[in-house]
């Protein structure tokens, strides 16, 4: 059986999960070219006929669905291991998993205020009232007051990427001199804050923005392949 994604999608098509973006780039870096399946918030109960659970991205392979993308990560690791590694060896595996907690748990709060209240509109407009009453039933206020007071958000993100910044003024990539799983899954933060925001997170001049756009222009620019933030706001819910 080929390889098929099943992944997030929003407005025309956008790439709109981070989850998605680390898996696109770990599907690039080891050379695979699976069939994409694009999923609304609309289309949960297709997902979880086929995983028993309501998260993607997941992929079908040989007759096996996994999901959750470290588990997918290692799964490719195995099944490809003819490709280009993510994980490396036993310790490049165990720091990479601290990297995925580190990114889920430290810096993914702090984007989300960032983002969230522009970032409904990157969402396909059948899923914006699923996506405004779930978040804002999550964080107790409205999604415009969760991202009020900016500069305090900026201020909290600049803190919480500073072992980043300096990394990143010592070699090229959080890797070393190429990039692997543990620099796609923090890109794919700020990749989700690319699509989902008007409003840049970085600094430009930063090792971290260079760092950043270097991977957008990778694999053939595939940063730029999934859709930009939208110039145009409609529809009833608008606040």
């Amino acid at each position: 059986m080929p390889l098929v994604v099943h992944e997030r999608v929003g407005l025309d098509g956008r790439g709109i999960s981070p989850f998605s973006w680390r898996l696109r780039y770990a599907l690039a870096h080891k050379g695979l070219a699976p069939e994409f399946i694009p999923t609304r918030f609309a289309d949960v109960d297709r997902i979880r006929a086929l995983s028993g659970q309501h998260f993607v991205p997941i992929i079908e392979h040989d007759g096996r669905v996994v999901h959750d993308t470290w588990t997918i990560a290692v799964y490719l690791d195995e099944q490809f291991s003819h490709a280009p590694s993510l994980l490396g060896d036993a310790t490049g595996r165990g720091l990479t998993r601290w990297t995925n907690i580190w990114s889920t748990t430290v810096l993914a709060p702090v984007m989300r205020r960032l983002i969230s209240a522009d970032f409904i509109w990157c969402i396909d407009p059948g899923d914006r009232a699923y996506f405004r009453s779930s978040r804002e039933a999550a964080f107790g206020c409205s999604l415009e007051e969760y991202c009020a007071h900016r500069p305090r958000w900026l201020a909290a993100l600049a803190e919480v990427c500073t072992p980043l910044e300096t990394t990143l003024a010592e070699q090229p990539f959080l890797c070393g001199a190429a990039p692997a799983y543990a620099d796609y899954l923090v890109f794919s933060l700020f990749q989700w804050a690319r699509i989902g925001s008007p409003q840049d997170v970085l600094t430009p001049g930063t090792k971290l923005q260079i760092w950043r756009d270097s991977l957008v222009a990778m694999f053939d620019g595939l940063g730029e392949k999934l859709g930009a933030y939208p110039n145009v706001r409609s529809g009833p819910d608008r606040r």
